[in-house]
C-alpha cells in the first residue's frame, strides 16, 4: 500500500471520525460543567431553605453523578455506541452491588430517614441501639456517639432506626425523680417540711413548676417519698447530685433516719426466745 492510499484512508477516518469524536468530547466537557452548576444551585436552594449540611452534601453527590452519567452515555451515543446496551449492563451490575451490598444499602437509606425527620441533631444526648451519649456526627451510613466517659461509640444507622430513640436533649426542661426512705418512727409532715426548704433553697429548681414531694411507698424497712422538683434539662445532674448530698446533711442535722434493711431474729435458747435486730 503506497502513501497515497495511506492518506486517503487516514483522511476517511477523520473526515468520518474526527468531527464524532471532537462532538462526543465537547457533550462531555459541557456536561460536565453544566452537571456541577445544576448541583452547585441545587445546594444553595437547600442552603437557603435550611436543609441539614449532610443532607446537602449526600443529594450533591447523589444528583452529580446521575448526572455525569448521563453525559457519559450522550457522549458514548455520539461515538455510535449502543447505548441500550450498555445501559442494561450498567443496570444489571447496579442490581449485583446493590444485592452485594445489602447491609450499606440499608444504613444508607437510615441515615437518609435520621437526617430528614431528625430525631435528633449533633449536640444531642441520645439513648439508642444500646448506646447512650452525645450525638457527634450523623454520616450516610453511622452515627458517632461521644459517652460521658469519653469514649465514641459507632452505630449504624439502620440499627439506630430500627430501634427506639430516647432524645433526653429534646425538650428544655426535666423532671428530677429522687426517693427517699424515712424511719416509720419519723414525722411525715417534719420530713415533708425539711425536704421542701432543701429543693426550694436550690436556686437552679424551677420556681414555675409545681415540686410533688410525696408518700409512695410503705416498704420493709422505710417509708418512701417521692421527690420530684422541675429543672432545665442541662441542670438536671448536678440538681440531682446536689439535692442527694443536702437531703442526707440535712436529715443527719435534724434527726431524721435514713433506715437499711433490718430483719428481726428469734433466738431459741434453752426453752426461751431472744428477739434480735439485724441489718
Amino acid at each position: 500500500m503506497d502513501l497515497d492510499k495511506i492518506y486517503e484512508s487516514a483522511a476517511a477516518y477523520v473526515s468520518l471520525y474526527g468531527l464524532k469524536v471532537i462532538a462526543a468530547i465537547a457533550i462531555f466537557i459541557i456536561g460536565k460543567w453544566v452537571a456541577k452548576r445544576v448541583v452547585n444551585v441545587l445546594k444553595k436552594f437547600m442552603q437557603k431553605a435550611s436543609v441539614d449540611e449532610t443532607l446537602i452534601s449526600f443529594a450533591g453527590n447523589i444528583f452529580y453523578g446521575l448526572g455525569l452519567a448521563f453525559v457519559v452515555i450522550a457522549s458514548l451515543s455520539q461515538l455510535g455506541v449502543e447505548t441500550t446496551s450498555l445501559a442494561a449492563v450498567i443496570a444489571a451490575a447496579g442490581l449485583a452491588i446493590g444485592l452485594a451490598l445489602q447491609g450499606s444499602l440499608s444504613n444508607l437509606a437510615a441515615g437518609v430517614m435520621i437526617i430528614l425527620f431528625r430525631p435528633f441533631k449533633i449536640g444531642d444526648f441520645v439513648e439508642a441501639a444500646g448506646a447512650a451519649g452525645i450525638v457527634e456526627d450523623i454520616s450516610i451510613f453511622t452515627t458517632k456517639f461521644r459517652t460521658p466517659d469519653n469514649r465514641q461509640i459507632i452505630v449504624p444507622n439502620n440499627a439506630v432506626t430500627s430501634d427506639n430513640i430516647t432524645n433526653i436533649s429534646a425538650k428544655p426542661e426535666r423532671r428530677v425523680d429522687l426517693v427517699v426512705g424515712v424511719s416509720y418512727d419519723d414525722d411525715l409532715k417534719k420530713v415533708k417540711d425539711v425536704l421542701s426548704k432543701i429543693v426550694s433553697a436550690d436556686e437552679r429548681v424551677l420556681k414555675d413548676k409545681d415540686v410533688v414531694i410525696a408518700v409512695s411507698e410503705l416498704a420493709d424497712s422505710s417509708v418512701n417519698l417521692v421527690v420530684r422538683p422541675w429543672v432545665k434539662t442541662e441542670d438536671y445532674w448536678p440538681v440531682y447530685w446536689h439535692l442527694t448530698e443536702q437531703i442526707k446533711v440535712t436529715f443527719d442535722k435534724e434527726g431524721i433516719s435514713i433506715p437499711y434493711p433490718q430483719r428481726d431474729l428469734h433466738v431459741i435458747d434453752g426453752g426461751a426466745v431472744t428477739t434480735k435486730k439485724a441489718a
